[in-house]
Formats: structure tokens, C-alpha cells, sequence
């Protein structure tokens, strides 16, 4: 098993990077959110899992070994290949996941394209004993999003953060970021609030 890659960042495309190890390119498949910390030229390194087809070895990549390791164990579920694992990591952090799968959440796990509703439930048994405890990795803001689902605004922020470019999980992130300035507010404003989501990523409207 190749743990992790470390080197140059020789390239970077829309789905994967290109690492030069020992003179040697390695092109591994990541998520936007892992492409986003990795700059052409600077030096990089990835945890990686390395996917064995009878016609091709593809590495994937991630920002950590916490999100490998849920890679791995997303892909222990009946119907879940190395793509939707990675799509789930995308759209949420380990721990989110942890924390969806322990409150029973279809909803957090229909937020990944590809997963239904009738997956998801599927997948909420199957994952139930497999992903652990949360680590604490999700910011206190987002445990309660996920504990009493999503709030009209947030919904309406998520979709016009993503709308604007946003990666799923960036918006997530981003919406997150916001909540407590939400909370404060004697009546929601989305406007002031998506003013607020850009500018926590250096955004302009």
C-alpha cells in the first residue's frame, strides 16, 4: 500500500494532481477540496489509497489520514466504489459523516450526488458500526446544524454559495462559519449573511 506522496506539485487538473516523487510523477485523484491546498511548484504531500482494478491501479488522495481511513471503510458498504466515497468526502468531513451515520441523518447523506433516499438508509445500516466516534473535528456550530437539520436559510445559503463557485463542502464550511452571526439576528437575513459567507473566503460578490 502506498501510504502518502510527497514532493513537487507538478500539476494540477480539475480532479487530480500530478506529485513528483523520486523523479517520478504520480497522478492521484482528489477531491476539490484537496486540490485547493496544493500549489504548482510548491511541495505537497497527500495520504493516499491505492485502488486495485483488473485494468488500472488509481491512487486516490486526501488531505490527511483521517479521511483515507474513512475512504476505506465508506467503501466496505455494499454499492460504494472508490468515486462515491470520494464524492461523500467532498461534500463532508469525516466527522460529519460519523456524526450523520450515529443520528441516523439520510438527509446529510442525500446531500452527495449520487446517494438517494433509499441508499442513504441503506448505507446508515451498513455504516452504523464501522465509522467510530466523532474525533471533534466538526466546529460546534455545524453539530448543532447537524442535530436539528438544516434551517431554511442555510439551505438558501448553501445554494447560492455553491452557486457562486463554491465547492459543496466549502459551502458547508462557509455556512457554518455563519451561523452564529444567524443566530444573533432577531430576523434571518440571507442577504447579509451570504455577504458574510464570501468574505470568510476571501470572496467578492
Amino acid at each position: 500500500m502506498i501510504a502518502f506522496v510527497s514532493g513537487p506539485v507538478a500539476a494540477l487538473g480539475p480532479a487530480s494532481a500530478v506529485i513528483e516523487v523520486g523523479g517520478v510523477g504520480m497522478l492521484v485523484q482528489c477531491a476539490p477540496s484537496v486540490l485547493a491546498g496544493l500549489k504548482v511548484g510548491e511541495p505537497g504531500r497527500l495520504a493516499t489509497s491505492l485502488v486495485v482494478r483488473e485494468d488500472s491501479l488509481t491512487l486516490y488522495g486526501f488531505a490527511d489520514d483521517d479521511e483515507r481511513t474513512t475512504f476505506e471503510l465508506l467503501q466496505t458498504a455494499s454499492g460504494i466504489g472508490p468515486k462515491v466515497a470520494q464524492a461523500m468526502l467532498a461534500v463532508h468531513r469525516p466527522d460529519a459523516l460519523r456524526i450523520a451515520v450515529q443520528r441516523g441523518d439520510a438527509k446529510t447523506l442525500t446531500a452527495v450526488p449520487g446517494i438517494g433516499p433509499k441508499g442513504a438508509q441503506k448505507l446508515l445500516i451498513e455504516l452504523k458500526d464501522k465509522l467510530g466516534a466523532p474525533t471533534g473535528a466538526v466546529p460546534a456550530q455545524q453539530h448543532a446544524v447537524l442535530s436539528s437539520g438544516p434551517a431554511p436559510w442555510q439551505d438558501q445559503l448553501h445554494a447560492a454559495l455553491v452557486g457562486l463557485g463554491f465547492a459543496p463542502r466549502e459551502a458547508e464550511d462557509a455556512v457554518a462559519a455563519v451561523t452564529p452571526e444567524a443566530e444573533a439576528q432577531e430576523r434571518t437575513d440571507v442577504s447579509a449573511l451570504l455577504r458574510s459567507a464570501l468574505r470568510t473566503r476571501n470572496r467578492t460578490r
